[in-house]
């Protein structure tokens, strides 16, 4: 392949990953076309992008948009996985995918913000809360002493208000 065909698949490689820097490897070769074809349409609707690359290209085209965290992972077959909400999001699909697959399927690792992951870091990042998760945790973190400082203000309250309620109802039936 001439060097102009293989700059052109390289400028091709970094158009399509764009600025995303967290993304996984996998190895799909050993599926067969309506498995493959299943797979990468259930990640489309998911808005996750799959591409199949050589190495050789995929790390010169990485490098060049500064993600070097893959160049050990880029070894035999390699798929580049990238998008979805957050990289979380991307991990539980992909491993969820990966049990469901079974030996066909072999997740190699990936990178997030910059440092490399193996299969097992992916798997345990599958297992962390997503993004949406820990925003609803903290906002419930946030909003706790408010809820607390309200009950106890409304707890002394309430026990005047049945208080008044009880003298009040004692007159009536004088």
């Amino acid at each position: 392949m001439s060097k102009r065909i293989k700059n052109m698949q390289i400028e091709d490689i970094k158009s399509q990953i764009g600025n995303c820097k967290e993304m996984l490897v996998v190895n799909s070769s050993q599926l067969d076309a309506i498995t493959t074809n299943q797979w990468r349409l259930a990640l489309q609707e998911k808005e996750i992008s799959v591409l199949a690359v050589r190495n050789t290209l995929a790390r010169r085209a990485l490098n060049d948009v500064g993600v070097d965290a893959l160049d050990e992972i880029l070894e035999g077959p390699s798929t580049l996985i990238w998008g979805g909400e957050d990289i979380v999001a991307l991990s539980k699909e992909i491993t969820k995918w990966a049990k469901e697959l079974g030996e066909k399927f072999e997740i190699k690792g990936g990178t997030v913000e910059g440092t490399p992951l193996d299969a097992a870091g992916i798997d345990a990042l599958s297992k962390s809360p997503s993004r949406e998760e820990l925003i609803g945790q903290i906002v419930g973190l946030m909003l706790s002493p408010g809820a607390n400082l309200a009950g106890a203000m409304l707890g002394p309250g309430g026990t005047l208000v049945g208080q008044i309620d009880k003298i009040g109802g004692s007159d009536e039936d004088e």
